[in-house]
């Protein structure tokens, strides 16, 4: 901690550690954790835009990442195409259009740390950055807990309500695409959806209540986090990979040893059940 940019590291990777724990609650509990790749990948030809023009990458990857969301429901809403084949015909078409950009700017020294994050190299700006966005999306998530919590287990039911599901579903995929530009220094574009949809799955182990799988999932990104930066800045690694690698671990060791779901426990369980068969 007597390095500065460790510190602002630091700051960092806590905040996108637990915004994408927060919004992957959303993401798996609705079934889209497809969604989640799409957008963490489509928002790349906005940032290539962004850095020809000579502005915030912020601005284009939200506007190319919401394009993505109307997109991918626009196809599937009015054709034959089913959601999971429209999502991957459109993001691969933009992450094919952002790796165009980038071959045709010549800019490939900037942008491999949007591919494959690099948090030791974040610099101020980019910490405040992810400090506003953090902000505004757990402020989102406070705010409209209850109509996500509705609309994200019983959209028939939140319908009935008047509640209008499109434009919630909208709204949850601006938060998604903001969450995933606060993670492109982070761990990149490639490893974004690993930090939002595995420290929640490794929630989802631990508990059936909503609002303590939003606390569990965002403990879990933060500690992936200074883990994981703590072992790539002492054994000079990949500082996104290592990140995604801690919280892999963490869901492991959830999936073997959670005291309901645990693979170990389960095994134990039944076997305490099963009764001798008289000879």
């Amino acid at each position: 901690m007597q390095y500065g940019f460790l510190q602002k590291a630091l700051i960092t990777s806590v905040m996108v550690g637990i915004i994408c724990g927060v919004i992957g609650c959303f993401i798996i509990l609705r079934g889209m954790a497809l969604m989640g790749d799409a957008i963490s990948h489509a928002v790349l030809p906005g940032v290539a835009i962004s850095y020809a023009l000579g502005i915030n990458f912020f601005i284009g990857a939200v506007i190319t990442g919401v394009l993505t969301a109307i997109g991918i429901g626009y196809i599937s809403q009015n054709s034959r195409i089913k959601n999971d084949t429209s999502i991957g015909i459109v993001f691969t078409a933009a992450f094919a259009l952002g790796i165009i950009l980038i071959t045709l700017l010549k800019s490939s020294t900037d942008l491999y740390h949007i591919l494959f994050g690099n948090v030791l190299a974040v610099r101020p700006s980019d910490m405040w950055m992810t400090l506003a966005i953090g902000i505004i999306v757990l402020a989102g998530v406070y705010f409209f807990y209850k109509e996500l919590l509705i609309s994200s287990f019983d959209p028939t039911m939140s319908q009935a309500y008047g509640l209008p599901n499109k434009l919630i579903h909208y709204f949850l995929m601006t938060l998604l695409t903001m969450v995933t530009v606060a993670s492109l220094q982070t761990v990149g574009i490639i490893l974004v959806v690993a930090m939002l949809i595995t420290p929640a799955a490794t929630a989802y182990l631990l508990t059936d209540r909503l609002w303590k799988m939003i606390y569990l999932s965002a403990g879990f990104g933060a500690v992936s986090s200074v883990f994981g930066l703590y072992v790539s800045f002492k054994y000079n690694l990949a500082s996104g990979a290592t990140i995604v690698l801690t919280a892999t671990l963490l869901f492991i060791i959830a999936l073997l040893l959670s005291p309901k779901q645990g693979v170990i426990w389960r095994y134990f369980r039944s076997r305490s059940k099963r009764t001798p068969i008289d000879a």
